[in-house]
């Protein structure tokens, strides 16, 4: 997950550490070699979800050994970032907000905001700071609910944006170094969601729930000619 701070204010970046170590930094520095975030065991120790006494009393011998052993590869699922604005300081307090979503109008129908700016600072991240031999992006997508106009065609411009945008940010940042391995578009289908069942619609082939028939997208057409070409199609940036 990427996460920015809504102002440079010392309260936002507190604020984005503690989201970041709670989701980033507390599985990826275990993995490799780096033990867990010791601020983050800190904080949960405060707060009483860990013991006081220390790492002694919840991580087993030999834990950090097997943990933080070598693995060839590092998978990313990645759809959106949050702003992060503070709750520790009363909002009078803190500095203006000078980072800001998008406008709904341009969020996917998850209320998720779409920002490629994001996989790319992650894909860096990832690489210049933890240093894996492989990165895969095994996730990467938007739901719409797009259906079938008169002639059963799915004009999914939107999805077909979404994607362009992030594998345009998966190529600047192997221009970069990043050794990124493969890119997954979640999903193929239309499928039922962890918290939104049925309601949300991620895939490239629209299901018809009723009648079980599948009909591809426009942007199952347009990904097909990405992967048959190796690429997007050339423009002013080149890709």
């Amino acid at each position: 997950q990427e996460y920015t701070p809504a102002s440079p204010s010392a309260a936002d970046e507190i604020a984005v550490r503690e989201a970041d170590g709670g989701f980033n930094r507390w599985f990826l520095d275990p993995l490799f070699g780096r033990g867990y975030p010791a601020d983050m065991v800190r904080l949960y120790a405060r707060q009483g979800y860990l013991p006081l006494q220390g790492m002694d009393a919840w991580v087993q011998y030999g834990d950090m050994e097997i943990i933080g052993a070598p693995f060839d590869l590092l998978g990313l699922n990645y759809y959106s970032r949050s702003v992060v604005r503070s709750d520790a300081v009363p909002e009078r307090d803190n500095l203006p907000q000078t980072e800001f979503p998008a406008p709904r109008s341009e969020w996917t129908d998850m209320d998720w905001e779409v920002y490629p700016q994001g996989l790319y600072n992650l894909l860096n991240r990832l690489h210049f700071e933890y240093r894996p031999r492989k990165i895969m992006v095994t996730e990467n997508g938007a739901s719409y609910s797009d259906g079938p106009d008169a002639a059963g065609r799915i004009h999914d411009v939107r999805r077909i944006d979404y994607l362009r945008e992030h594998i345009r940010a998966c190529y600047r940042a192997v221009q970069n170094g990043v050794p990124l391995a493969g890119y997954y578009v979640w999903s193929i289908l239309d499928n039922f969601e962890w918290a939104k069942g049925y309601s949300q619609r991620f895939g490239m082939v629209y299901v018809d729930y009723a009648t079980q028939q599948r009909l591809p997208k426009d942007s199952a057409y347009w990904y097909a000619q990405v992967i048959a070409r190796n690429g997007l199609e050339v423009d002013q940036a080149g890709v």
